[in-house]
């Protein structure tokens, strides 16, 4: 089982965020380190089983919207992979 563990703990920007999802993800390059992306790449790049998202709780309160989108784009592509025939995943949120 392929389990991805991305810690957000003390992030202070949305571009460290975008950061820290592309090394946790091990996304290439060119990965564009925004949401688009994060949909795009999630579908096309990743093999994870599981994604573990860590430190959510030690993130400025401004960054609320982006974490919910966050949260939104792991589901919705998680059903989506399911529903193609594609390897799925699950997500959990440890804080």
């Amino acid at each position: 089982m392929k389990i991805i563990e991305l810690d957000l703990t003390g992030c202070k920007y949305i571009a460290e965020i975008h950061e820290r999802i592309h090394n946790a993800f091990n996304f290439p390059e060119w990965y564009g380190r925004n949401w688009s992306a994060f949909w795009d790449f999630l579908w096309s790049e990743c093999d994870a089983d599981k994604v573990i998202i860590k430190g959510e709780r030690t993130l400025p309160k401004e960054f609320n919207e982006s974490i919910v989108k966050m949260h939104e784009i792991l589901e919705r592509n998680a059903h989506f992979r399911k529903e193609n025939s594609l390897n799925s995943f699950s997500f959990e949120i440890v804080n």
